[in-house]
């Protein structure tokens, strides 16, 4: 499906995080089994006027070769205002680090934008 805007007015807003190290201090992700998950909220500069399209990648892993490398990275939640950066891995997976890159691309608010009420 195609995101239709209403004005020229796009914006773009990116970021970059790391989202645990759980090597460290042998945290979940490392030292963990099953289904685990770490959540990241997202706040943009200044909200969008409707909610953004947000593309997210892992730019950095640092997982166990010896294991399987399962891993699930996505923006949910979505909003004006921001998102929550989410990363999922599962089974016998270790994961020491993680850090996620992410680019939100929505309509912005003019000067020429007015309200009634």
């Amino acid at each position: 499906m195609i995101k239709q805007f209403r004005n020229h007015l796009i914006g773009a807003e990116q970021g970059s995080i790391v989202l645990f190290s759980d090597f460290a201090d042998n945290g979940p992700m490392w030292a963990g089994d099953g289904p685990r998950e770490k959540r990241h909220m997202v706040s943009f500069a200044q909200p969008f006027r409707t909610a953004p399209m947000v593309q997210v990648a892992i730019s950095m892993w640092d997982m166990d070769g010896n294991t399987n490398q399962r891993a699930d990275l996505r923006a949910e939640a979505i909003t004006t205002a921001g998102f929550e950066l989410v990363f999922r891995t599962w089974g016998d997976s270790r994961v020491a680090r993680i850090r996620a890159d992410w680019m939100a691309l929505g309509e912005v608010a003019s000067e020429d934008d007015w309200q009634l009420y």
